[in-house]
């Protein structure tokens, strides 16, 4: 029987050095993504697939992240007492029962396998995902919320084989990635798909396809074993992307396809994407987005 993912890592521990100065004081994942904090987003996504644990790679001076999922009794009170049930709602309760959030530190900024490993002893040899919180995944409005992932991780659950999530980027972006080479084989849409190898950051002239690696994985207790055996890399850190391949020469791996909307909210353009993007889906907020376009369009100074 196929042991199904219960688990999932979100590392947290990242200086957010390319959204300084905004994140001088306030950790990356807790700026707003629309009404809530990107990390808020990303839990939410992991929630909705049916994981029950999230644990938090975390370093110091990111307690605030913890802070945001812990109930905040004086708050709720406040907003009870002066009948503002909406907003309490959305304040209360972030965390539906029967899911727990741990933490763990990373002393160092040592790479994403890195941090996977800290969390090892947590994991209770178990298969578990992980899920960047710099990526905001959108998936499209006539589907369901967090299709993608719950998707991702019903194809581990069914078939055992872990799961790397990627999407079609433009030939002149595969350099900012890291690209899956299936072989002679043709990825499809929500379904899984075999993987020769995965190669970071290729030249475009050189790279084996357009699938970039989207920052979502499904992966099997196998890994971790790879991950203490590989050595560090560029910047001395230890790459998951290294122990993926080494993992592909002793079980199989596969890619997910999604077309999913994809933000990197670790960046300026990404972040005001993300914004825009979720804002769209309120009406209201949509007629006053256009607005404010149009003004920016025509060149008129506000």
């Amino acid at each position: 029987m196929i042991p199904r993912i219960k688990k999932a890592i979100i590392p947290v521990a990242g200086l957010g050095t390319r959204m300084l100065p905004a994140t001088k004081a306030i950790p990356k994942e807790l700026l707003p993504i629309y009404d809530r904090p990107i990390i808020d987003h990303v839990v939410k996504e992991a929630i909705s697939a049916g994981i029950t644990e999230i644990i938090f790679v975390t370093r110091s001076g990111k307690e605030a992240i913890e802070n945001h999922f812990d109930a905040n009794y004086e708050l709720e009170h406040r907003l009870e007492g002066k009948g503002k049930d909406i907003i309490l709602g959305t304040v209360k309760n972030i965390i539906p029962n029967g899911v727990v959030i741990s933490s763990i530190r990373q002393n160092d900024a040592l790479g994403l396998g890195h941090a996977v490993l800290c969390a090892e002893h947590l994991l209770n040899n178990e298969p578990f995902a992980v899920l960047l919180p710099d990526v905001l995944v959108l998936d499209k409005k006539n589907r369901a919320k967090n299709y993608s992932f719950s998707k991702l991780v019903n194809a581990w659950n069914d078939t055992g084989v872990g799961q790397v999530m990627v999407q079609r980027v433009e030939s002149d972006e595969v350099e900012n990635y890291g690209i899956v080479d299936l072989g002679d084989s043709k990825s499809q849409l929500f379904k899984s798909t075999n993987i020769c190898s995965l190669v970071e950051k290729p030249l475009k002239n050189i790279a084996p396809s357009n699938l970039a690696v989207l920052g979502r994985y499904a992966l099997p207790q196998d890994i971790i074993p790879l991950l203490k055996k590989t050595v560090p890399g560029v910047g001395s850190e230890i790459q998951l992307t290294d122990a993926l391949n080494d993992l592909l020469n002793l079980n199989s791996l596969n890619a997910f396809e999604t077309d999913a909307y994809s933000f990197d909210c670790g960046n300026k353009n990404g972040f005001l994407g993300a914004n825009i993007a979720i804002g769209s889906r309120d009406e209201k907020t949509k007629a006053y987005l256009e607005s404010i376009i149009k003004i920016f369009f025509k060149n008129i100074e506000l």
